[in-house]
C-alpha cells in the first residue's frame, strides 16, 4: 500500500501542504509517532468530504449513474500553466 507524505499528498489533492497541516484534525490520515502518512482511501475520503454537489443549475437536474459515481469522472484536469 502506497504511503504519501504530506508534500505527497498536498500534490496529488492539489492543494497547499500547508492547508493540509492546518486541517490534519478533521482529515483521515495515519500517524506513528510523529510522523504523519496518508493512503490511498485516505485521500479519496479527503476528496469526498471536500466535493460540492450543485443544487441548482443543470447539473443538479443530471441523475446519478447508476454506478454511484460522479458523473464528471471521465473528466482530467488540465496540466498546470505555470511552467510557461
Amino acid at each position: 500500500m502506497k504511503r504519501y507524505t504530506y508534500a505527497e499528498a498536498a500534490a496529488e489533492l492539489r492543494v497547499e501542504e500547508s492547508w493540509l497541516r492546518r486541517h490534519i484534525r478533521r482529515l483521515p490520515h495515519s500517524k506513528k509517532g510523529r510522523v504523519v502518512t496518508f493512503s490511498d482511501a485516505d485521500l479519496e475520503r479527503i476528496d469526498q468530504i471536500h466535493h460540492y454537489e450543485p443544487s441548482t443549475g443543470p447539473l443538479a437536474l443530471a441523475s446519478a449513474p447508476a454506478g454511484g459515481s460522479h458523473p464528471l469522472v471521465h473528466l482530467k484536469p488540465l496540466p498546470s500553466r505555470r511552467g510557461a
